[in-house]
Parts: C-alpha cells; sequence; structure tokens
C-alpha cells in the first residue's frame, strides 16, 4: 500500500492533501505517514520474530521525539551516535536498556552519560576509545557492556561516502585485530564483552554483503568463546536500502531468511539496526515553485527548498523522484530543479523531466524521510522548515517553523563591540 497517492488528481497523505497541509503550515516543510512508518516497524521487526532479537532504530536517519515515540511504542530500542541522540530517545521514552551507542568519536561526558543511563551496551570502534570507557567507568565505580565492532572489508556495494565495513573505512577494528582486541578488552577491570558488531554500509540493495560479513563476524564469535569469553550478543548493524528509483532492495523478509540459518544455535541475541528502511519511504519533502528561469540551454526551475533542507542530491548525487502535487495535462519538459541558496551544487534534481510548472504550484520530493530532516541546516540564515506527521486525516505539526529569532539565540555580541 502507497500512503502518499493521488486522489482526483491531487496527492494526498493517507486522507489529507498535500496542497490543504500547504495552505496551513506554509512551504517548504517535511511530511511524514504514521500508517507508512506503523507497518515498516513491523515489517521489519516481524521478520526476525523466530529468535531473540532487538530492534534498534537508527536515530540519525530521523529523529524527530514524534518519529522516536512511534518507535518506543512498538516496544523497540535506538541506535544512538552521540549525547544529543541519547537525550532525545530517553525524551522519547525508549528504555535504557534497549538503547546502543556506536560511533567513533565518543567523549567522556558521552561515556559518562549513557553509563549514569543504563544503556544496553557501547559499540566500541578502537582500543583506545574502549579505554576511555573503561577510565570513565572505573571512576562511576560501574561495569561497561561492549560490543567490539569489526570492520570486516566487505564491499557493500553502494555509493563510497556510505560504504563503513572496507579496510579504508574509519569504521571498526580490522578483522585481522579483532580477536586480540576482544581478549584485551575482556581484561580490563570496568569492561564486560558482551557481543560482536558490524556495519557495512548504508542502501544496501542485495542481501550478499550481509551474508558474506554475517559469514566472516561468525568465525570471529567462535574464535572468541574459545578464549572463555561467553559472548551475548551478535550486531549485524542496518543498512538495508529502499526504492528511490529503479532500485528493487530485498525485502525484510528476505534478509532473514538469508541470516536466520547461519545463526541457529548460535544461542545469542541478534540485534539489529534499522533506519532508512523503516523512514526513507515514509516521508516527502513538499517545496513551492518561486521562478522559472531559461539559461543558455537549460531551464531551471527555482523552488523555496534548498541544499540546507535536503542535503543528499549534493552531497551524493542522490536521486529522489519528484512529482508534482496536483496532476496537469501540460507537456513535460527537462529542467534542473534547484533552491535559493548562493552554491552551484545547490539542487535537488538534474536533468529532470516534469511537467511545466507555474509559480505558486507544489512539488513533493519522494522517499525523503531518511538523513534528511536530520542533515538540514541553516545555511544562508534559512530557518529550519516544520515536520508533519499525518495519522489518518488527521495533521500534526511535530516540529514548528523556525523564526528569523532562532537563528540568533545563543549568540551575543561581546561589550567591547557595542
Amino acid at each position: 500500500m502507497n500512503d502518499f497517492r493521488f486522489v482526483d488528481d491531487e496527492l494526498h497523505c493517507e486522507g489529507v492533501s498535500i496542497t490543504s497541509i500547504a495552505e496551513k503550515v506554509g512551504t517548504p516543510f517535511y511530511l511524514y505517514s504514521h500508517e507508512t512508518l506503523c507497518r515498516h516497524l513491523q515489517a521489519f521487526d516481524g521478520a526476525f520474530s523466530d529468535i531473540p532479537h532487538l530492534t534498534a532504530f537508527a536515530v540519525k536517519s530521523n529523529s524527530n521525539l514524534a518519529v522516536l515515540k512511534l518507535v518506543a511504542n512498538q516496544g523497540m530500542g535506538a541506535d544512538i551516535v552521540s549525547g544529543g541522540e541519547l537525550y532525545r530517545v530517553l525524551q522519547a521514552g525508549i528504555a535504557p536498556d534497549k538503547i546502543v551507542f556506536a560511533g567513533v568519536g565518543k567523549d567522556p561526558e558521552e561515556i559518562k552519560y549513557a553509563l549514569e543511563t543504563g544503556i544496553r551496551m557501547f559499540n566500541v570502534e578502537s582500543g583506545e576509545e574502549l579505554q576511555a570507557i573503561n577510565d570513565v567507568a572505573v571512576r562511576l565505580g560501574k561495569k561497561a557492556r561492549v560490543a567490539l565492532r569489526v570492520n570486516p572489508d566487505v564491499d557493500p556495494q553502494t555509493h563510497p561516502y556510505i560504504a563503513t565495513g572496507l579496510k579504508k573505512s574509519k569504521f571498526g577494528i580490522g578483522s585481522k585485530f579483532a580477536l586480540e582486541s576482544c581478549v584485551a578488552a575482556a581484561k580490563l577491570s570496568a569492561i564486560e564483552v558482551v557481543g560482536v558488531h558490524m556495519h557495512i554500509g548504508s542502501q544496501l540493495t542485495k542481501v550478499s554483503p550481509f551474508v558474506d560479513a554475517v559469514k566472516r563476524l561468525l568465525g570471529l564469535v567462535e574464535q572468541v568463546r574459545d578464549r572463555g569469553i561467553e559472548l551475548q550478543y551478535l550486531n549485524i548493524g542496518g543498512g538495508l536500502g529502499i526504492s528511490y528509483a529503479d532500485e528493487t532492495p530485498p525485502h525484510p523478509d528476505d534478509l532473514a531468511a538469508a541470516l536466520l540459518p547461519l545463526l541457529k544455535g548460535l544461542n545469542v541475541t541478534l540485534v539489529l539496526e534499522p533506519g532508512r528502511v523503516i523512514v526513507g519511504n515514509a516521508g516527502i519533502l513538499v517545496t513551492k515553485v518561486l521562478y522559472t528561469k531559461d539559461g543558455d540551454g537549460k531551464r531551471f526551475l527555482i523552488v523555496d527548498a534548498a541544499m540546507n533542507d535536503l542535503l543528499r542530491p549534493s552531497l551524493y548525487e542522490a536521486y529522489h523522484e519528484i512529482r508534482a502535487v496536483t496532476r496537469t495535462k501540460r507537456d513535460a519538459v527537462v529542467v534542473d530543479v534547484v533552491g535559493p541558496i548562493c552554491e552551484s551544487g545547490d539542487f535537488l534534481a538534474k536533468d529532470r523531466e516534469l511537467p511545466e510548472m507555474k509559480s505558486g504550484e507544489l512539488l513533493a520530493v519522494m522517499s525523503a524521510g531518511a538523513y534528511a530532516f536530520t542533515m538540514a541546516s541553516n545555511y544562508n540564515a534559512r530557518p529550519r522548515v516544520p515536520e508533519v506527521l499525518v495519522r489518518d486525516t488527521e495533521m500534526h505539526v511535530i516540529r514548528a517553523r523556525e523564526v528569523y529569532a532562532d537563528l540568533v539565540r545563543g549568540e551575543q555580541i561581546p561589550a567591547f563591540l557595542q
């Protein structure tokens, strides 16, 4: 079922017309479907229901409190990468023992906050980080549960900027150092080694890289257990892709069918960290046409959303389908869809065929629920846009549009400049 669909030539989110939302909140804005979010969470979590597991939603993909509360209400956990994300998930009601803390650069204050909170475990990325966690835990008189993140050197066959499991990646501990790192970690006084972890990349459209990486991890699990370290968790990360254009990524059921036979009899709790696959196609960015402009051999559609609102096209040359919110029979033209930012890289689409649009008309940038608002900025002193959640026939503003005063909050001019 597609919860963004046309009804009488007008694009709707569930039972609400997008035009009516734009009239209430203005443009641009992010829009999420409650039904889609629930369905995706249940489909992913349900695929692994045959074994003990924890689905820990990747907060970096979408950190809105309402989205996180929905995750909490579904009984799921959170994969976090900062103290700020920890604060967010706690505010949303996600239980501390369902939180896993990843990231290569945790500072001592973040480590202290997580230990005092009582999170499930840290995913540890280096020997020095492991020592830092031990030092903080000793000072607090606590035991830190850790899973060592291993870099399995498996090609995830995705964009190089979001490939995280290759030998050259900054993430994880190299495979040839993994066993000795686990043994060394187990000797630290305030560390309990409870698992191993991997995350090979994002927007994966095949099951085979997951299978290859898990097979390598299973060999490590056996070696670690032979050293007397009883692992309780196998964390395989996230990264399952979605369809932005013509991709045909596997369904969570396909991933489960490929992985569960490998884990039979392993006696571990599986930890999964989905993000994009849950929220990516549950959200869109709605923008308004400001002007059309004809250049020398190029036509531009200038809209009120920009790279500070949706960075993915500029950063990755990522493709997002763009639809006219109101269907029209006008002829199609090839355009670059660009924003008001003073950068040549400020575009949402290049050489895209769209119906001829007029000033004031609306466009929907599809598949914008993940790594979209979370990467937004105030570049060019642009207030960040609102986020809206639709449930059935009701819309709810779940983040207000910023105003100009928000842009200078926290700043001050020193006395000597007065």
